[in-house]
């Protein structure tokens, strides 16, 4: 039996904060019939997200210069509680080249082998999220 579920809103810091603690999250974009992409992150010393991918990735092709969604969320479903964070802005292929130096070094590693790397960052314009927690009683 559950009760006593409380839900609530999440500030922008706890948001964050959030992110920080998860690998995998999941980008939105428009390109034929809205594709939803898992994909490995992390956030960069502006909050913003980054992205690490090939340079020919339909991924860099569909999202440079856009606005997109980021998703990222962590769940339990035996105590009915979780979060689910939302990060909305403009996403944008690095090209200066100390900064993809900087990024090489810091950014996300991807899972996938590459022999060369595309870092897209998403600005975090609005960080949106939301709070589930479940106690369990018998």
């Amino acid at each position: 039996m559950f009760h006593n579920d409380t839900f609530h809103r999440l500030d922008r810091q706890e948001c964050l904060r959030l992110l920080a603690k998860v690998p995998v999250g999941r980008v939105v974009y428009t390109r034929q019939a809205c594709p939803v992409l898992p994909v490995n992150f992390s956030l960069d010393t502006d909050a913003s997200v980054l992205l690490r991918t090939a340079p020919d990735s339909d991924l860099v092709r569909a999202v440079e210069d856009v606005v997109v969604a980021f998703e990222a969320d962590e769940f339990d479903a035996a105590t009915r509680s979780g979060w689910s964070v939302v990060v909305t802005g403009r996403a944008t292929a690095v090209t200066e080249p100390a900064e993809h130096e900087r990024l090489s070094q810091a950014g996300p590693a991807s899972w996938m082998p590459l022999s060369d790397a595309v870092f897209v960052g998403i600005e975090s314009e609005m960080v949106t999220g939301r709070e589930l927690k479940g106690t369990r009683t018998r």
